[in-house]
């Protein structure tokens, strides 16, 4: 493989988009869009915001979905319809409520989206787990057991206690994808 470790895959945190704590929501957009802007060394942009702490310390990511999540509110219509089937309500009535539920006015007004812009990044971000960090010198093997079995779209990549980058999925897969042409070009 011609990389054989995180480090050589991974996006150094300086060229990630990252915000504070206490930062809006369309604040963190707008870092993002210009991170993305910045960052050329991949054809994948990137796809979430990582929030820092006041001493630059990860303490959380914004996805793209977790963002979506900030403006469409009635996500939280699934936890209650969950409490449903616990009274034993068949599927096919809860996804009749649901539907009922989704069809009382548009997600995307005014001021829904103006409210959603003035949340803090905080209150919907999503703090890290343990098994989403790897280490920088890590092989790409151990990666990709970690992306796999965790069912994450990227890591946290850390040296010496510090997240020094992130590895992102379609960094991965592009460098498997090739590898995988190479083989199979190989004759036996």
């Amino acid at each position: 493989m011609e990389h054989n470790c995180v480090k050589d895959l991974m996006v150094p945190i300086s060229k990630y988009a990252t915000v504070t704590v206490g930062t809006s929501l369309l604040d963190a957009i707008l870092a993002l869009e210009k991170a993305q802007e910045a960052y050329t060394s991949s054809k994948y942009q990137h796809r979430a915001i990582l929030v820092l702490d006041s001493n630059r310390q990860v303490v959380g990511r914004v996805s793209q979905l977790r963002i979506l999540k900030a403006i469409e509110t009635r996500h939280d219509l699934d936890s209650d319809m969950e409490k449903l089937s616990n009274f034993r309500f068949s599927e096919e009535y809860i996804a009749g409520r649901r539907e009922q539920e989704r069809l009382n006015g548009p997600v995307l007004n005014s001021e829904s989206l103006r409210a959603a812009l003035e949340k803090k990044v905080e209150h919907f971000m999503q703090k890290p787990t343990l098994g989403e960090f790897v280490s920088e010198d890590s092989s790409i093997d151990i990666a990709i057991h970690k992306l796999v079995a965790g069912a994450h779209a990227s890591l946290l990549v850390t040296s010496n206690h510090s997240i020094t980058g992130v590895l992102r999925l379609p960094d991965v897969f592009s460098e498997v994808f090739h590898e995988m042409r190479i083989a199979g070009m190989t004759p036996r």
